[in-house]
């Protein structure tokens, strides 16, 4: 088991990015550098509670107010009262979580999951694409490393992660199957998202938000994902579609990432730095 550690880098304006369900601080191992290379942006990468690398959780349910809460004490322990957040699909839930306690400048949501009621279809849908995925976790809990030398096993992998299987290097996709086969949250999110309704306060999010759609997201496909977030949020700063990519752009395109954060802290550098 590789030890998933948060990524810390660089220094200036704080950026937090939070991972996608089921994958850890991983995800973001080649943008953090990039954003710290800027040598104007400090990173924070953490794994969050019940993935790999992040603390265990007890409980059999595992809801979005205790993942943000554990990210939370962690920005504490930086001194960070808010930050510019990042969040990838279920990192993009739990950033506009945060974002209703305070805790953000500016947001950025990269094909964020939540964007439903508590009795949506789309809701059904991810969680019934989670639960026909159970046969390939459980394979991967079962070999391990060795499930990356089955046949067809990239391109099964790639169709929650990118938009080709050509897009996730062998190397990635060992530290893929690393996160998954260490991710204890697995069924707990799964019974949250059934039982809950997903993002509910979207008309108060009051600060510049970001959102991304990636044009070959097999998980969370536009316009269905999308269009929760396009209608509630009141007056949403910027929808950029990346094309080419799928669910999880930071193993296909990282720079293309990166090119994508840096301009949006930058333009917004001064609004953070203003009293409250």
């Amino acid at each position: 088991m590789t030890n998933r550690e948060p990524i810390h880098l660089g220094s200036g304006e704080p950026v937090l990015l939070l991972h996608p369900f089921m994958m850890s601080s991983h995800v973001w191992h080649d943008v953090a550098p990039a954003l710290a290379r800027t040598g104007r942006i400090e990173v924070f990468a953490p794994s969050m509670a019940g993935h790999n690398g992040g603390p265990h959780t007890r409980s059999w349910f595992l809801d979005t107010p205790t993942l943000a809460d554990h990210v939370e004490r962690q920005l504490d322990e930086l001194g960070w009262d808010t930050a510019h957040i990042v969040g990838n699909s279920l990192g993009g839930w739990v950033a506009f979580e945060l974002e209703r306690r305070g805790r953000a400048r500016t947001l950025t949501a990269i094909a964020p999951a939540g964007g439903w009621h508590r009795w949506s279809p789309v809701k059904y849908e991810i969680v019934g694409k989670f639960v026909a995925g159970l046969p390939v976790w459980l394979t991967a809990l079962a070999l391990g490393q060795r499930a990356a030398r089955l046949p067809g096993a990239k391109q099964l992998a790639s169709v929650p992660i990118s938009a080709t299987a050509a897009a996730l290097s062998d190397a990635d996709l060992r530290e893929v199957i690393d996160d998954v086969t260490h991710c204890r949250a697995y069924y707990q999110l799964l019974i949250k998202a059934l039982l809950l309704p997903g993002l509910m306060e979207l008309a108060d999010t009051g600060i510049p938000t970001h959102l991304v759609i990636c044009e070959r997201d097999r998980v969370l496909p536009h316009p269905r994902f999308t269009k929760h977030f396009t209608r509630h949020i009141p007056d949403i700063s910027k929808v950029t579609t990346l094309d080419n990519v799928g669910h999880i752009p930071m193993f296909e395109a990282p720079q293309l990432i990166a090119d994508l954060i840096v301009p949006w802290v930058d333009e917004h550098r001064q609004i953070s730095r203003e009293p409250a």
